[in-house]
């Protein structure tokens, strides 16, 4: 049963219910990529205070905490960090001749809010009887602003429909906030104790107000400016007060029935990690003042351009599935609102829409999200790889702490350093260092951008090849192979285990686009080269050290069983089949003990399986269908990240059922609230993956040397899959029906692609059809291994 009604365009709720808001305050979550604000109700909650989380938050501003151990040891990380709920602006309280505004008194006799996608608009339309039995019409709209990244706005509208009488209109900016800091869910919350900000300066200035506030720790300021235009505005009473940790403005009129009074507030942020304090207030009072002079309706305008440019190139269509419709344009919708654009920011696992993980950016970025970035908007997957070069120094640290030469990015962070109190299941992940270069070496392979490669992404490479080769040790007992010892992989329920196969092939990976990028460079740019090499003093032998390594690098395989050990101790531990599992025992790191967890072949999420979904031009199908088919029962699926993994092989070996019900699950996690979590925050990376399984899964996309692969073939429920898709400069529309595919270049040079291993020339303009073999067995025959 679906919690929403299925609209394509729009998520909309049509009652109001104390028990679900939690919940629902993350899935009417508005935000731009550098505000975020939860789906609070604009006139207060006076519900129970565990069924609410008023928050709104800054991509990248946080505090910082000292990490407490019981028992220390060296190398723990040291400081935490947690992104900061912020002074709340959304707040507008309403009396109504002396009653309060307040959806728990009185009687609702109409409720609708919705979530519009295509407009990025969130509406609430009320009609509401108070105890004394004044009716009125309310109608709010919230806009946070993509064009304009540090405004919001709010229109909130009322109409008397059976009196006359007093509406006061109270806007406020309330700075007494903090964050989560208490869960039974180590997964909710962050280490921050008590209040992470403090307001030390505030101002009224008419219909205008700011107020500044500062962290304790992290050194950073931010301030939060409003202004406000009331129509119609004769009989208008302005009046403010400045409290301790707020600032109030209150509008009094007269209301005539049948009148529709509306208020605009327009919001603005900035902080100090992206301008000089001194600059601050007049920043955040000049963007204001502008948003007023320009009007909501200008900044509606804006917010519905920018958005049908975004649809334009992100949009996918799926005819014959309205609820995977609806829930895969959630999906993207959300990641475009929580996705930092500006080189300095990332994305929290969270998004901006909740505190789970304390709004960490993790490796779920560079491998689950970016892809759907870098083949609609190469833009923002350039933005987000800026973010990783900018934590390099740190990531340089970190390496040189835990006696290693190169870089050793965080398995968790905001600014760079590691995070994670849990080790084994945190700096362990030494893959987060290959997953990032993986994510580099897509974005050249797509765009072609070799000069950000030369500029940022060579040093990056370099530094964790290095790493590497310090990591790893040449073992006799397994053939001199080059061994990575002591490691934990995806799958966080085996951790500090010996050659986790998905690290080693990453690994390798990492290594041979080290040496491949270093000759390059020589020989294409060796100014480039130079600079580099001198800045981080790279010697001739290293490359030759990291051309050996990445030869000889141990790749886990049982001949017996014909699978990849998921590592060296993988095949030696009981196997737990997860239907054997009760239930109720889910997600089993709230329920078993880590050493329980650890000592069974049981999976949190694929490990192997995503392994031969990232390099899968090195497999075979019967090797994907026998790995597959050895690990999808032993796993739980108790992280976000697996179902769409799941999904696209399940879908390449002719699981057509399972891999239709992985991508629902996928698509419609936080709609349907499949975890029961969804009140913390979205799963985005689980919304990443969404766009993957639509676009690899049924639309057959691969990318192998030798450019574009499409092998489509659409589920039988369907009728139509559309999507759009750039690479090295051209825009590419596909299009598949159950027997034909249809290809269209529709922007840049003519272009070559492969349709079921068929050479396919498509011109600008013009588009080529081609027929779509009906499936026999698994789909993917033709691409075996070195195609």
């Amino acid at each position: 049963m679906k919690i929403y009604p299925i609209e394509e365009w729009q998520i909309r709720e049509t009652e109001f219910d104390v028990e679900t808001n939690y919940r629902d305050e993350t899935i009417f979550a508005t935000g731009n990529g550098y505000i975020g604000m939860r789906g609070t109700l604009e006139e207060g909650y006076s519900g129970p205070p565990e069924t609410t989380f008023n928050a709104t938050y800054l991509n990248g501003f946080y505090e910082e905490y000292d990490i407490e151990y019981p028992e220390d040891g060296y190398g723990f990380a040291r400081k935490g960090q947690a992104m900061l709920n912020v002074a709340d602006a959304k707040t507008i309280k309403l009396t109504i001749d002396g009653e309060e505004f307040d959806l728990l008194k009185g009687k609702v006799h109409f409720y609708e809010r919705i979530l519009d996608l295509k407009k990025g608009i969130l509406q609430r339309k009320i009609v509401w009887e108070s105890p004394a039995g004044k009716k009125v019409e309310a109608e709010i709209k919230r806009i946070v602003s993509f064009p304009r990244p540090h405004v919001a706005a709010l229109a909130v509208t009322i109409k008397p429909l059976n009196f006359e009488g007093e509406l006061n209109f109270t806007s406020r900016i309330d700075g007494q906030v903090s964050n989560l800091t208490e869960s039974k869910d180590m997964r909710v919350g962050a280490g921050l104790k008590g209040r992470g900000l403090i307001t030390v300066d505030k101002e009224i200035e008419g219909t205008a107000a700011w107020i500044k506030q500062k962290t304790l720790r992290s050194g950073f300021s931010l301030v939060c400016a409003l202004e406000h235009s009331l129509t119609p505005a004769s009989g208008v009473k302005v009046s403010g007060c400045l409290d301790e940790d707020a600032v109030v403005i209150k509008f009094k009129l007269k209301a005539s029935k049948g009148v529709p009074y509306t208020l605009f507030k327009y919001i603005s942020y900035f902080t100090s990690r992206d301008y000089e304090e001194k600059d601050l207030v007049n920043l955040a009072l000049r963007e204001v003042e502008k948003a007023k002079e320009d009007s909501f309706q200008v900044l509606e305008k804006e917010q519905e351009k920018f958005l049908a440019s975004f649809w334009e190139d992100a949009d996918i269509k799926i005819e014959g599935d309205p609820a995977a419709q609806q829930g895969i344009r959630f999906c993207l919708f959300s990641l475009l609102q929580s996705t930092g654009r500006d080189g300095k920011t990332n994305i929290a696992a969270k998004g901006l829409t909740g505190e789970g993980y304390g709004g960490h950016y993790f490796w779920d970025s560079d491998i689950y999200i970016l892809p759907f970035f870098l083949f609609t908007r190469p833009e923002i997957a350039k933005a987000l790889l800026l973010h990783r070069y900018s934590l390099l120094d740190a990531a340089r640290s970190r390496a040189k702490e835990l006696g290693h030469k190169g870089a050793l990015y965080p398995w968790r962070t905001i600014d760079g350093p590691e995070c994670s109190a849990y080790f084994p299941a945190g700096t362990a992940q030494y893959h987060i260092n290959a997953d990032i270069i993986y994510a580099l070496k897509r974005y050249v392979e797509v765009t072609g951008d070799v000069d950000f490669l030369w500029s940022y992404g060579a040093e990056m490479v370099f530094e964790t090849a290095r790493f590497w080769v310090d990591l790893g040790s040449y073992i006799p007992s397994k053939g001199n192979k080059f061994c990575f010892n002591c490691v934990t992989g995806p799958d966080e329920y085996k951790a500090l285990v010996d050659n986790n196969a998905y690290t080693n092939y990453m690994a390798k990976m990492n290594l041979e686009y080290a040496v491949v990028v270093a000759e390059k460079m020589k020989r294409e740019r060796p100014a480039d080269y130079a600079r580099v090499a001198g800045k981080i003093n790279l010697k001739e032998g290293e490359i030759e050290e990291w051309r050996r390594a990445a030869a000889h690098v141990y790749l886990p395989y049982s001949r017996k069983m014909k699978i990849i050990p998921q590592d060296d101790s993988f095949l030696y531990k009981k196997r737990i089949p997860a239907d054997q599992i009760p239930r109720e025992q889910f997600p089993l790191l709230l329920h078993w003990h880590y050493l329980n967890i650890y000592r069974y072949q049981i999976c949190k999420q694929p490990d192997v399986l995503l392994l031969l979904f990232l390099l899968r031009e090195k497999f075979t199908l019967e090797d994907v269908k026998r790995n597959y088919d050895y690990y999808e029962p032993i796993t739980t699926h108790d992280s976000s990240l697996s179902p769409p993994i799941f999904s696209i092989l399940a879908w390449e070996i002719g699981y057509e059922e399972k891999a239709y019900n992985y991508f629902l699950h996928a698509a419609r996690m936080d709609l349907d609230d499949y975890h029961g979590n969804t009140k913390d925050g979205i799963h985005a990376a689980s919304m990443g993956g969404a766009w993957s399984a639509a676009v690899y899964g049924f639309g057959g996309m691969r990318l192998y040397s030798n450019g574009l692969h499409f092998s489509p073939i659409i589920p039988n429920r369907w009728k139509r899959l559309a999507f759009a898709i750039k690479y090295h400069g051209r825009k590419v529309k596909v299009t598949i029906e159950r027997k034909v595919a249809h290809y269209t270049l529709v922007e840049g040079e003519a272009l070559k692609i492969h349709h079921f291993g068929e050479e396919v020339l498509l011109k600008p303009g013009t588009t080529i059809s081609k027929k779509v073999p009906p499936r026999r067995g698994a789909k993917f025959n033709l691409l075996s291994k070195g195609a």
